[in-house]
């Protein structure tokens, strides 16, 4: 099978997406709308993308349409899929039996009040990183958070900062988060592999943050947590673990659903119809990402058999070296993520000709996918327009400017990663793919 010629024409799909998604959050971001970039959702967005791939496609309909179903189709797409309802669920039923409620008054309880702070980035971390997901971190927490702070006499600011801070660094390492998800799925690496690939960058800048934190501590209000069931806590922990002991994804998380559920049982206050249903509401809480991944997937399968997705990596690889193609991969999900305020859309947008990329540059499956993941990230806790600033600053009465002014932990992993790219010592003892 002979390879598509190069050029950059079949890129035009994906550039009607971005401007379409972009654009139209911006015309309402200006005229004052809320979550501006969050109203058009991107499955739409996707549809006239679409429309244009079809219109310059060089073969025939049938045979354009037949390779948007391979793209769909594809066993990549379809286990990432899966992996979204199933994440979805267990989210939702260790929510409804107590899970998220307990872990925070676990943490609250064994937080001195004396370091308010980083007991707040601690807790915001390993909420995010068994939840898999920095919004609901931020939910959950952003009140409790609030009245620390007031109870405190902290910096509005910096409580703000420190949970964003803490939110972003779970969701990077979670294994259920749709990022790594995303990452681990179209890059081909286990997430285990990728756990660890990110958590060597992570732990040093969570270090760093939690020195910084303490520092600036001045809290000495009495921090009291409610009531809990430790037995809420253990579903979490058992995913994590399992995860990182390698075990297979699609197993950790039904155990995690089953774990959750039987957790509920033991309560006494759980019935089964509401068991059955809280599973597929969490599988109807991933309709959109799992709508957007089919979508994308058959668009960059269309973009890669045109020969859009070679152009584009012939010209970014910049001769095939190593550390340019590390650059190219970590600025085009970044600059794609200021575009379009969500991480997970900017990895699956970014993800086939991100591969292309790194098997261009030889770079391994778990660096591109630990490269994604993080500047998705960073760039996602830098921007005011992002949803998780604007949740912030609305519960803190605070600009989103100055919440995410106050996000040390992603400049200094932004720092740490970028050293990996530049100073070979820093690389030697930090990456291991």
């Amino acid at each position: 099978m002979t390879k598509p010629h190069p050029s950059p024409w079949p890129l035009l799909p994906l550039l009607t997406f971005l401007a379409l998604f972009l654009g139209v959050g911006t015309y309402l971001s200006l005229t004052g709308v809320d979550y501006a970039f969050y109203k058009l959702k991107a499955p739409v967005a996707v549809l006239p993308a679409l429309i244009v791939a079809v219109l310059i496609a060089k073969d025939s309909l049938n045979r354009t349409v037949e390779q948007f179903l391979q793209g769909c189709g594809h066993s990549n797409i379809m286990a990432m899929c899966i992996i979204y309802l199933l994440a979805g669920a267990f989210g939702v039923v260790a929510k409804a039996t107590g899970g998220v409620d307990a872990t925070v008054a676990l943490g609250l309880d064994l937080v001195p009040s004396s370091l308010l702070l980083p007991g707040l980035f601690v807790i915001a971390a390993f909420i995010a990183t068994a939840m898999g997901t920095s919004m609901g971190t931020i939910a959950a927490l952003g009140p409790v958070a609030l009245g620390l702070a007031q109870q405190g006499e902290l910096s509005l600011g910096l409580t703000a900062g420190a949970l964003l801070s803490g939110a972003i660094f779970g969701d990077n390492l979670s294994i259920i988060s749709d990022t790594t998800i995303a990452a681990t799925r179209t890059q081909g690496c286990d997430m285990k592999d990728k756990f660890r690939a990110n958590f060597r960058l992570a732990l040093p800048a969570a270090l760093l943050t939690l020195l910084w934190l303490a520092l600036a501590s001045n809290g000495n209000a009495p921090v009291q947590g409610d009531d809990y069931n430790l037995l809420a806590v253990v579903p979490y922990v058992a995913i994590l673990v399992l995860a990182i002991m390698g075990l297979n994804v699609f197993a950790v998380l039904i155990l995690g659903i089953v774990l959750a559920g039987l957790v509920g049982f033991y309560q006494g206050n759980y019935p089964l119809d509401k068991y059955a249903n809280d599973i597929y509401n969490g599988f109807t809480g991933m309709q959109e990402i799992f709508i957007l991944s089919l979508l994308m997937g058959g668009l960059a399968y269309l973009m890669e058999k045109q020969g859009g997705l070679a152009w584009l990596a012939q010209k970014l690889g910049r001769g095939g070296s190593r550390r340019s193609g590390e650059l190219a991969i970590a600025s085009l999900v970044f600059s794609t993520n200021f575009c379009t305020a969500n991480n997970t859309i900017s990895i699956i947008v970014n993800g086939q000709l991100a591969k292309d990329i790194a098997e261009q540059s030889g770079i391994s499956p778990v660096r591109s996918a630990s490269l994604l993941d993080i500047f998705a990230c960073i760039n996602q806790a830098l921007i005011p327009w992002g949803a998780q600033a604007l949740l912030l600053g609305a519960t803190f009465s605070l600009s989103p400017i100055e919440v995410v002014s106050h996000s040390g932990y992603v400049l200094l992993l932004a720092a740490i990663t970028l050293a990996t790219l530049f100073v070979a010592p820093v690389r030697k003892w930090l990456v291991k793919h």
